[in-house]
């Protein structure tokens, strides 16, 4: 059994807050973690699940049933189909609140949804769970494998490279066909399934509506709408630009990244990583792996921004951390990087307290007094807790 990162901090929130929700994609293990807490969790407890016909029946008269349960904590999976239930939830917190009345499981975000981030503010902690990051999978596998493959638990684990990418297949239709459906989100799929495959191609590039519309033959609220979607189910993500007021002329548009390594690399048609070495686009790659981990290792706290100035200077990613540090980080898939010249023009604009090259592996040396080039897994384990 992987132990997940999350699973410490869930439980410290459990004494606390009356609700903790547990999101992320589908398939990405959350029913299996809810499981386990239900040994750990000091009260009773009652797992609900709502794609099972029986458990929505027994929901059909929810304020009855649940207030049945008072004593327990109820565990409800796939809890966006249906939403109906936040302020219930909300009325039965308010009139018992004491900790770990309830965990909720959901395939969208809050934001996406709306309904909890409404109905359920202050009484309920919120916790991610992402594919397994490297640091909980680097004992069962080498990081490339795990780049190739991605996180999602049954694609990562595959006793084969074919499985995982008929995994991957398999994720992408039922997404699209059954996921979305069940969302009430009105997609047309062969489009949607166009859009997807298109953003394979401009991973790590910047958003461009216009050429995407222009692409697929559809508006660009559409194309906008259709990005909403995939990023509210946690299948892309939008990179912000930094701002800052310095009298320059600055990129506005995000940065687009498929979050998981092992969807990028299905949508590219990279099967081995032999492939992946030869691929144009493995640069891309590496960079959106790196960010992805390290958003992972943040868990929520801090937060990440790319920096590109229409004069050329530019940084791949700076980190705001929680106690007030700036990072400024140049991604490389070279073993003898090379910073841009943009990178050292940023960092006259930027004056970050440390900046770094990342790069796959490798012992960490010193470019020069200010800039240090460090493995991936050592920035993580090593560089990053230190701000």
């Amino acid at each position: 059994m992987i132990t997940r990162n999350v699973t410490d901090q869930l439980l410290k929130s459990l004494t606390f807050f009356p609700a903790a929700g547990l999101i992320g994609p589908r398939q990405v293990g959350k029913t299996t973690l809810a499981k386990q807490l239900q040994q750990k969790i000091q009260k009773p407890s009652l797992y609900l699940d709502l794609e099972l016909d029986s458990d929505r029946f027994r929901l059909s008269r929810a304020e009855w049933f649940l207030e049945q349960h008072l004593d327990k904590c109820v565990i409800i999976d796939e809890v966006q189909r249906m939403p109906e239930l936040f302020p219930l939830l909300r009325a039965l917190i308010d009139k018992k609140r004491e900790p770990a009345r309830f965990i909720l499981l959901g395939s969208a975000s809050p934001d996406f949804l709306r309904h909890s981030a409404e109905s359920l503010a202050g009484r309920i902690a919120y916790f991610e769970l992402t594919p397994f990051s490297i640091s909980e999978v680097r004992t069962l596998m080498p990081m490339n494998e795990h780049w190739l493959r991605g996180g999602f638990p049954d694609a990562s684990l595959a006793p084969d490279l074919d499985f995982t990418w008929d995994w991957h297949r398999q994720f992408i239709q039922s997404f699209i066909e059954r996921d979305l459906w069940i969302l009430g989100i009105d997609v047309n799929p062969v489009l949607f399934d166009r859009l997807l495959r298109m953003l394979g191609h401009v991973h790590a590039g910047q958003q461009n509506i216009r050429e995407l519309s222009n692409s697929l033959a559809i508006s660009a609220p559409t194309v906008t709408r259709y990005l909403d979607v995939l990023e509210g189910s946690f299948l892309i993500t939008r990179l912000q630009p930094w701002f800052v007021n310095i009298g320059k002329r600055l990129t506005k548009s995000p940065k687009i990244y498929i979050r998981d390594s092992g969807l990028l690399h299905y949508l590219l048609h990279v099967q081995s990583f032999d492939h992946l070495q030869s691929n144009p686009r493995i640069g891309a790659s590496w960079e959106g792996y790196a960010i992805e981990e390290i958003r992972r290792a943040m868990a929520g706290r801090g937060q990440l921004f790319y920096y590109r100035t229409q004069g050329g200077a530019e940084v791949d990613l700076l980190i705001k951390t929680p106690s007030g540090h700036t990072l400024c980080l140049e991604i490389k898939y070279d073993v003898k990087p090379t910073p841009s010249r943009g990178f050292y023009q940023s960092m006259e604009d930027l004056k970050p307290d440390a900046q770094y090259i990342i790069v796959p592996k490798g012992d960490a040396w010193h470019y020069n007094d200010d800039l240090k080039v460090v493995g991936l897994l050592e920035f993580l384990e090593q560089e990053l807790p230190q701000f």
